[in-house]
């Protein structure tokens, strides 16, 4: 059973969580009488284990954080307050509060199994809620660092409710403690048979994954911001308790070890429906070639793609929430608000074929055309981004839905040809998340949201592999891991001998690279930069650019070019001052390896609105819960 069935329904009224908006420790008084009367059979607790699933950020009911993506970051041409560094503490924060009910959910849950006479019997059940009780304690420890353990069903004299603030070394401790928990439990339960199918249920693969996510995260944190956003524990921050100075090689090696199992375990492979169209019936085929990485996000039912492929296809996401256009459908706004917008940086970050980044490679054709910057580059760059002049069917590109028996170049170019209209706008135009279903409009997609996924754990391999070897890893762990990621993406494999020549180009550089153009729009990006100690002089002191109107002083075709169905230029000048055109050269990373943006930019947020600093690293706790408790100090800065 799904869990999208509508079981759930009575599990969510069962499992009430905190209802209110300032104290998310106070309790339901209808929870204790429902809770008492239910759980006593398996099928009472799968229902509840059902209900956890859906106590995540995902798309409908929790979308102000998902559809934010990574919005804000270097690599976004859409700016955020939390991603400039301008946000200021809030009297309510909607993630603190989620988090603890769910927790609190989660911990009702635990205690009912934990007095269920055959615990064997309901192993696997237990297993998930462990999941979900590191889960939610991973989120409030990238937001706030240190945070109140929840390990307990809580009143109004629990000591969590007006204690202190556990270090971040202490939650990290019982998050590792926790996942212990659920792999015991999944590899036992009956669970586990739901691995390969991935029908959205935890398995203990999804709890290895976890694991192997979080302590790269903690791992890298640890080695090199240390203590630094720490406080003194009493008059901010949740202080140092715990912290071992060499605690990092162990997460590291847990990152190493697990993203092993995982990729030795066969279980999950990278998802390659796309890599020529074998569905007979379908115009222009060569078109969709080598298109996985942009159908991988919007796969439903079989119109979703020129394959006629569906979610039971993707053998790539190991934990995922289960969407369903009749069931459950995405209710977001993905298509229009098109949310993985991209920056100039990301664009020059992203390969051409041969490996090598647009400043090394011979086979980069510049900027002079709209095109031209798109011609022998890296396959996710052109399934992420709309190529000016290309043709696209979808609600999320032209309103438009898809018939691939149709040769989409015979109809009308208004509607289906993408044409720029630089209007005081930044230029790119995103296409991953957004579906060219022939049925779905904005709020109607239905694509599973991918939580954790095989590139991602081939990716943790590589990093904890290079961190440990101090930036060392041979070209056979190389092969094993990151250039599986690369070959999808039509990249040539990542050696010793291809980065040589060039003496800015590091293996550690270049594995972080390929971080950041796999997972973009996927939620990552700011973490990255915070764990490896590099987000203020990632996120602040320059301005964020998008295309090129000039390069090497002459204007480039954005400049020129006429839109053909108007007749009238698709740039409207009289829209930029010098104020939105870059006037210098600049430096847009710390690391090396990542080319630098030229004058005749065009600037989406100035450099002075770039403010992310060492404080932004952990957000600030609400002045409401301050309030409530006065315990609960703020963290450093705010």
């Amino acid at each position: 059973m799904k869990i999208i069935n509508k079981n759930i329904v009575a599990a969510i009224m069962l499992l009430a969580s905190a209802t209110s908006c300032t104290d998310i420790l106070d309790q339901n008084p209808q929870a204790s009488v429902t809770e008492a009367a239910y759980f006593k059979t398996v099928a009472e607790i799968k229902a509840g284990a059902d209900n956890l699933h859906t106590n995540v950020y995902a798309w409908n009911g929790n979308t102000t954080y998902a559809i934010n993506f990574d919005n804000g970051s270097d690599m976004s041409s859409a700016p955020t307050a939390d991603g400039s560094g301008t946000n200021t503490a809030t009297t309510t924060d909607e993630y603190w509060d989620k988090a603890y009910a769910w927790l609190r959910t989660v911990n009702v849950f635990l205690s009912k199994t934990d007095a269920y006479p055959n615990k064997d019997e309901i192993a696997g059940y237990t297993g998930q809620a462990y999941f979900f009780r590191a889960w939610h304690h991973f989120f409030l420890l990238k937001r706030f660092g240190g945070v109140p353990i929840a390990t307990e069903v809580t009143d109004p004299s629990s000591e969590i409710v007006f204690g202190p603030r556990a270090s971040r070394y202490q939650v990290m401790a019982q998050i590792m403690k926790d996942l212990d928990a659920a792999i015991e439990n999944l590899t036992k339960g009956a669970v586990t048979k739901a691995s390969t199918a991935n029908d959205g249920h935890v398995t203990v693969e999804a709890a290895k994954a976890l694991k192997a996510r979080i302590a790269l995260y903690e791992g890298t944190w640890e080695k090199y911001v240390k203590t630094a956003t720490d406080g003194d524990g009493t008059s901010a921050g949740a202080g140092s308790a715990g912290y071992d100075a060499n605690k990092y090689k162990e997460y590291l090696t847990i990152a190493k070890t697990l993203s092993k199992e995982l990729i030795d375990g066969g279980q999950f492979s990278l998802w390659k429906g796309m890599e020529s169209v074998t569905a007979g019936g379908v115009a222009n085929p060569e078109m969709y070639a080598h298109t996985s990485y942009y159908y991988l996000f919007n796969l439903e039912d079989a119109g979703s793609n020129p394959n006629g492929l569906t979610k039971a296809s993707n053998h790539e996401a190991i934990f995922r929430s289960v969407y369903d256009f009749n069931l459950r459908r995405g209710g977001t706004n993905l298509t229009h608000s098109k949310p993985a917008k991209p920056s100039r940086k990301y664009m020059d970050m992203a390969l051409c074929t041969d490996g090598l980044p647009v400043q090394h490679s011979p086979l980069f054709q510049g900027y002079k055309t709209m095109t031209s910057e798109y011609e022998n580059r890296d396959y996710r760059l052109t399934s992420t981004i709309q190529k000016p002049m290309d043709w696209y069917w979808g609600w999320g590109s032209n309103n438009a839905g898809s018939n691939y028996a149709i040769d989409i170049t015979t109809l009308a170019s208004t509607t289906y040809q993408y044409i720029p209209n630089l209007n005081g706008s930044w230029g790119y135009n995103s296409r991953k998340f957004g579906t060219e279903s022939n049925d779905r409009v904005t709020n109607q997609e239905s694509a599973d949201y991918l939580h954790i996924r095989m590139a991602e754990i081939y990716l943790i391999y590589a990093e904890a592999t290079a961190e440990l070897g101090n930036g060392e890893i041979s070209d056979a762990d190389l092969n094993y891991s990151i250039n599986v990621v690369r070959d999808r993406a039509g990249v040539a494999p990542l050696t010793h001998a291809l980065i040589a020549p060039y003496s800015d180009l590091t293996l550690l550089g270049e594995i972080r690279r390929e971080r950041a153009i796999e997972l973009h729009g996927e939620g990552q990006r700011i973490t990255d930069l915070c764990r490896w100690g590099i987000a203020q002089d990632e996120m602040a002191g320059q301005p964020i650019c998008g295309i090129y109107i000039k390069y090497n002083g002459e204007e480039t075709e954005y400049s020129t070019a006429i839109n053909p169905n108007t007749g009238n230029p698709i740039l409207n000048k009289a829209s930029y001052g010098e104020a939105n055109i870059l006037q210098s050269e600049i430096t847009v990373s710390t690391y090396p390896g990542i080319a630098t943006t030229k004058p005749g930019a065009i600037i989406s947020e100035l450099a002075s609105n770039r403010r992310f600093a060492i404080k932004n690293y952990l957000q600030p706790i609400s002045t409401t819960q301050i309030n409530l408790n006065p315990n609960l100090v703020q963290n450093p800065g705010w």
